[in-house]
């Protein structure tokens, strides 16, 4: 019997997914925190099974990224990713402890199930089966850190897939699609603006410069330039929405409500349509910041803390290709959110978003996955290892 012939047992391989996953999620992998206690998890599961990995860490070493082999160390075959990190969940109110999974109704309950726990999971549960496959191909699984927060660990992960003798030339990238292929998202810049003033007792505001002042007058313009950029539609973009956004995530600065506050700084982003055309905004932005916000006895400076590179549409693309055959599909769709697929495509792999649950419970309280989307990606996975086999 061939390899894609063999019946997928799929009472057991969906147990041990939810096992699995219900392992995952008890790791809280914060943005920005440690990642190492579930990358050390998955290292030992996966040499259980025979599997070596190969680990890449940030500067600090506190975070890492894992890459593993199932098949043949030759060119070509699959890589399989999905990112470790998960949002907070301060200030959510979670009908159950986030980080213990709960199963109620045919949905697996727990930050990160669906975004993205749920396909790590699913890939780690059929690792036995791929290895009792005779693999021509190799299906290769990846794991990144700090991919909410910026997409920092893609780009190392790459640099160390593309160090090996061997490279994939196809990567799926599990991020929550409900099992429909996704082959365009905008890219954009992560940024950082600091602001400094000068600290004064508030009874006389004039004797100090208000960092928090400026900080406002400059997201005010922002939001103007966010306004306007609405109406101008790319009418060649795939995406939704197809023009250019500005987003303000968060303000810090100050000491107390009677000191005039002399920092500040804000987190924000830019996601264009087209290649360029984040790094000719910011230029513009940061001048009209120092013609029309600085007074004298302030500063600013915009750090670009990440660039996120765009998904590039291609429907006829081999990953396309691929999960088209496996699955019956032949509509390739773009999204609105960001994903680490661009690293992937930008050296040299065919790239498709690919994977089970939907992005709209991820982030939010009492986050989920659906057991039926577990299931099909379950199906899907070992159509791929028969596709990859001899």
């Amino acid at each position: 019997m061939r390899a894609d012939e063999t019946p997928l047992d799929m009472a057991e391989t969906q147990q041990r997914t939810i096992d699995i996953l219900d392992q995952l999620v008890r790791f809280p992998t914060l943005s920005g925190e440690s990642n190492l206690d579930m990358i050390a998890f998955v290292t030992r599961f996966l040499a259980d099974h025979g599997v070596v990995s190969s680990i890449s860490h940030d500067e600090s070493g506190q975070r890492a990224n894992l890459y593993a082999t199932i098949g043949p160390e030759i060119d070509g075959g699959v890589l399989l990713n999905g990112h470790t990190d998960v949002v907070p969940v301060e200030g959510q109110e979670w009908s159950a402890d986030p980080f213990t999974l709960q199963v109620t109704d045919d949905r697996l309950y727990g930050r990160g199930s669906v975004d993205m726990k749920g396909f790590l999971a699913c890939m780690l549960a059929m690792t036995p089966e791929f290895k009792a496959m005779r693999l021509a191909r190799p299906v290769h699984f990846s794991m990144c850190y700090d991919e909410e927060n910026g997409g920092f660990g893609a780009p190392v992960l790459a640099g160390d897939i593309v160090s090996k003798s061997w490279r994939p030339s196809i990567a799926i990238v599990g991020e929550p699609t409900e099992m429909r292929m996704v082959g365009a998202h905008k890219g954009g810049l992560e940024l950082r603006t600091e602001i400094t003033g000068f600290a004064a007792h508030a009874c006389d505001p004039s004797k100090g410069v208000n960092a928090i002042m400026i900080a406002a007058e400059m997201i005010a313009h922002l939001r103007k330039m966010a306004n306007d950029l609405s109406r101008q539609i790319d009418s060649e973009s795939p995406c939704d929405p197809p023009h250019v956004t500005i987003n303000v995530g968060t303000v810090h600065g100050g000491a107390a409500r009677n000191i005039v506050a002399g920092d500040c700084a804000f987190d924000w982003e830019i996601r264009p349509t087209r290649s360029g055309q984040a790094e000719q905004l910011l230029e513009e932005i940061n001048n009209h910041f120092s013609a029309r916000f600085i007074p004298d006895g302030a500063a600013f400076q915009t750090t670009v803390e990440a660039v996120v590179p765009p998904l590039i549409y291609d429907p006829q693309s081999a990953a396309a290709q691929l999960v088209g055959k496996l699955t019956g599909m032949n509509s390739v769709g773009a999204v609105s959110f960001g994903t680490d697929a661009g690293h992937f495509q930008a050296n040299g792999m065919s790239t498709i978003v690919f994977g089970p649950g939907s992005i709209d419970q991820a982030h939010k309280p009492d986050e989920f996955i659906e057991l039926e989307q577990i299931r099909q990606c379950l199906r899907f996975l070992h159509k791929l290892g028969g596709e990859l086999s001899a």
